[in-house]
Parts: C-alpha cells; structure tokens; sequence
C-alpha cells in the first residue's frame, strides 16, 4: 500500500509512523500516552520519526540509537534547558514534523587507552571531555595531526566540542560557540593552571587530536564521549566520522543555527 500524500507532498497523519521516547518524568510520560492515543506507536526501527519527550540528555541518547537509520528524531521539551528540544504540543505533530527543518550532525569517534593496555571506542555528538580523577590536577600534552601542540598543560581537564556541542558543557567552559554548519571544532581547557591564560583553540574538522597523559599513576584521568566514559586513561584520540549521521528535526524559525545564533547575544 503506497502512503497517502497530501497536496505539499507530505505523508498524512494516517500513515504517519511515530516511535515516541519519554524521560520517565510524570509529565513527560503522561504527555507520552496521551499522544500515543492520538497519533499510535511504533518501534524505534519501525518508524518514520521518533519524537522525544524530555531533555538534551534524552535527545542525545536517542540519536546514538538512531545514528545512520535515516529515522529522524523530533525532541519537545520536558527538560530544564532544551536546547535540542521544540515547545511541546499535542496538536498538529504530524504537520509539525512534515515542516520541520532537518539538521545532520556527525559524531566525534574516540579512541582511549587505559593504564591496563586496554583500547575502549565510542561516539560523541556533543564534546569528549577529559577530567581528572583525584585532587591532583592533570597534566596532558596536546597533538594536532601527530604535531605535539602543547607539551603540557595543567588543569582539571580539557573537552573537543562539535558545533552541535559548542553550545553545551564547551560554553559553561567558557569555549566558543560554532556555527552549526561550520567545519570547525573547538578546543577547550577546563580551569587551566598552567598555561593559565590559554583559552583554547579552534581546529577544523579534519584535525586529529591526541591527548597524552602524564604522571598517570599520580594523576589519573577519565574519558568521557558524550554520556559513555573510561578510567585511567593513558592517551586518547578524537577525529570527527563524517561517515556517520544522526539527524534532528526543528520548527521552522527555531532551527539549531538559529539558536547557535541566539546564543551568542545573550547576556
């Protein structure tokens, strides 16, 4: 049976398949029935659009699902910030979602080594941050492309930021904000000791970036991809998959570069 097509050339709400995610919170899941009731349910690889109910930290872990399906993912906001997120409504989703502006996000792919010789890999849409373990801070040398950059720097940590994630804990840290279509990536200290006035750097997607710990048994340090992390990490290296895709869906007028934008004028 072919789905039925309206005169814009959408699918309908008859055909319309729909896998709905909900955080867990009262809200979120009463909003959840309700809108299974109006609209049904389908499994996450059954579906045309998952529509996520809840927060960024939601919408990432559903994207990670989702990453090279096709299946896009519609996010309405039941978090504290949303910044992934649309305004919640019951009314005209399927409408929504056919107008909706899609936005493609590659991952960051990271490779740590721990103490133990072990090798850990995982993906990251927002940043891959490395913290210190203890009260001593880290010491971690910085290479772009196989160049040592930074013989070393000590801190509390250091994060390589998406456009996407630019946004995110990069900001709270004080990183720039990237336009989302930019082939950028940002590099950003987290409270830098030494070099204290080193603020960072931005490299262009391409870059490969190797971060190599020092003094490990004293200083350890874990790796985290976006909500996945490692301990005792030795050395890891981050380069953007461009071979990957996960894909967004915003109102129209309320895109993620809009508010990449918007973010910027904020005070």
């Amino acid at each position: 049976m072919q789905p039925a097509i309206d005169r814009f050339g959408a699918v309908t709400d008859a055909t319309k398949k729909i896998a709905f995610v909900s955080s867990g919170s009262e809200d979120a899941d009463k909003a959840a029935e309700n809108l299974r009731k109006r609209y049904g349910d389908h499994a996450l690889d059954e579906a045309d659009c998952v529509v996520v109910l809840g927060g960024d930290g939601l919408m990432l872990e559903t994207l990670h699902k989702l990453m090279n399906t096709s299946i896009p993912a519609y996010g309405m906001n039941f978090g504290s910030v949303g910044f992934m997120m649309n305004e919640f409504a019951e009314t005209d989703l399927i409408t929504r979602i056919n107008v909706a502006v899609p936005t493609r996000i590659h991952p960051l792919a990271m490779e740590a080594r721990d103490v133990a010789g072990g090798v850990h890999k995982a993906l990251a849409l927002n940043e891959v941050s490395l913290f210190r373990s203890s009260y001593q801070a880290a010491k971690i040398e910085i290479l772009v492309d196989g160049e040592s950059r930074m013989d070393e720097l000590t801190c509390d940590g250091i994060l390589l930021a998406t456009p996407a994630g630019s946004t995110a804990y990069n900001l709270s840290a004080y990183g720039p904000i990237l336009p989302i279509d930019s082939p950028l990536l940002a590099l950003t200290p987290i409270s830098p000791f030494r070099p204290r006035r080193w603020r960072g750097a931005i490299l262009p997607n391409r870059a490969v970036v190797t971060f190599k710990m020092h003094e490990v048994e004293k200083r350890p340090v874990s790796a985290v991809a976006d909500n996945v992390q490692f301990q005792d990490v030795v050395e890891v290296t981050v380069r953007e998959d461009r071979s990957q895709t996960a894909q967004l869906l915003f109102d129209s007028g309320h895109g993620l570069e809009e508010r990449v934008l918007n973010e910027q004028f904020r005070y």
